[in-house]
């Protein structure tokens, strides 16, 4: 795993939302090397912490970086349609709050034999868990039509040329298989047309198309419905569901989750609109620029009515 030190994002604001109990039970669904849960164990030192992730080199990390918390805190490998035998088996019935930092770890983009990024060349894999038995982005772009292809891209990538790309993946396929993240990168940049001239091109054309194989490989975004549905029941009267988001499928799953459990009286939205993060902090860390982060509470028993506003 690569040296490089991940700096987790908007760490103030998730912990002034997610930290309503003392001695609560909390739930970090995206550990990864446990920034957040670092910060947060600091902050409430009677608090526990359940972290999950399915990259288990990641959790190894955090293991380290966790070990001075001792008891406080339990790291488990696994996916998150498994939370609720998870939560059985420690005999959680509710939690206090729960963390939803979604997207990819800097430390996982930066190893290129994990495939995720196409800044680097490496096997054209993008499994969060490579001993999970999901197949890589290579076997996916192997096996399926061009149409299939073409609709992950617009889909999960929001990419205008997704025909065309598709188009371009199944002609270089017949050549020889694409096994490399950077075979890939090239077909792209090799068909997504330049911007005018004098117009700078904002992101590298392959950005959107690795973002949908990557979320296709791993099931993201329908993972992320499943588990809301799950903490939906799991959070207890006066928790917090805390979730950061960082492109607009994430984020429109999230307001459309909120918007839902809110006209249903069990959750109100703490804020309207997502809290962003501060320019001081996209100064110092450039991946936070995109996040977005929404704020949910349970409602208590004897709340509820009281949270009906205006249909929005």
């Amino acid at each position: 795993m690569s040296d490089r030190v991940h700096t987790p994002v908007m760490v103030e604001e998730c912990l002034a939302a997610l930290l309503v109990a003392e001695e609560g039970i909390y739930l970090d669904l995206t550990t990864g090397a446990g920034g957040h849960a670092e910060a947060a164990l600091e902050r409430a030192p009677r608090a526990r912490w359940l972290g999950v992730d399915r990259d288990a080199e990641i959790l190894e990390i955090a293991r380290a970086n966790l070990a001075r918390f001792g008891e406080r805190v339990e790291l488990v490998q696994a996916r998150w349609g498994d939370l609720d035998r998870l939560l059985d088996e420690r005999g959680i019935a509710a939690l206090d709050g729960a963390l939803l930092d979604l997207g990819v770890s800097s430390l996982q983009l930066d190893r290129a034999e994990r495939g995720f990024a196409f800044s680097q060349d490496g096997p054209l894999d993008m499994r969060l868990d490579p001993r999970g038995g999901e197949a890589t982005a290579a076997e996916l772009l192997e096996r399926a039509t061009q149409e299939q292809i073409a609709t992950w891209i617009r889909g999960y990538g929001e990419e205008r040329f997704a025909g065309r790309i598709a188009r371009a993946i199944v002609e270089a396929r017949q050549r020889q298989p694409l096994r490399r993240t950077g075979e890939l990168a090239r077909i792209v940049e090799e068909v997504v047309p330049a911007p005018p001239r004098g117009v700078r091109r904002r992101i590298h054309p392959a950005t959107r198309t690795f973002q949908a194989l990557r979320i296709a490989v791993n099931r993201e975004l329908e993972d992320l419905e499943g588990v809301l549905g799950i903490l939906r029941r799991r959070i207890a009267p006066g928790g917090r569901l805390v979730v950061l988001s960082y492109h607009s499928l994430e984020d429109r799953i999230v307001k459309r989750f909120l918007r839902d459990v809110e006209r249903a009286d069990e959750f109100r939205r703490v804020s309207k609109k997502p809290l962003r993060p501060s320019e001081e902090e996209i100064r110092g860390n450039s991946r936070s620029r995109s996040a977005k982060l929404r704020i949910g509470e349970r409602v208590r028993p004897e709340e509820v009515g009281a949270t009906r506003r205006k249909r929005y």
